[in-house]
């Protein structure tokens, strides 16, 4: 459990899904997809998604209170994802292997941005 008046786990916390623009349905059925082609058991399809995709599957089903230390960990590892993505911008969104790479992590670059209500 993490203290709730933690001002960099805020920031952090709100950054992080700021940038995860995907569902958990989403990136599960993304993950599943991408993980598929390996050969996997039928008992546990899950145990082939690309581990840092999981990782923010499992952040996504939490709520802040609940993280742990390794989920704060791979929260800031998401937001280097986010950072290099932000300096390679100017890069073709229409890349596909960009475009799955930052899928992986939940992330699609192609959808429009959440406006504040």
């Amino acid at each position: 459990m993490t203290d709730r008046s933690d001002p960099d786990l805020d920031r952090l916390w709100q950054e992080f899904h700021d940038f995860v623009n995907m569902t958990s349905e989403e990136l599960r059925a993304f993950l599943m997809a991408t993980g598929s082609g390996e050969e996997g058991s039928p008992a546990d399809p899950g145990q082939w998604m690309p581990g840092l995709g999981r990782e923010v599957l499992d952040i996504l089903g939490k709520r802040k209170v609940d993280l742990t230390s390794d989920d704060i960990e791979t929260m800031r590892r998401v937001m280097s994802v986010a950072e290099d993505a932000e300096a390679h911008a100017s890069a073709n969104v229409q890349d596909d292997s960009r475009r799955r790479a930052l899928m992986a992590v939940g992330h699609d670059p192609l959808r429009p941005p959440r406006t504040e209500t």
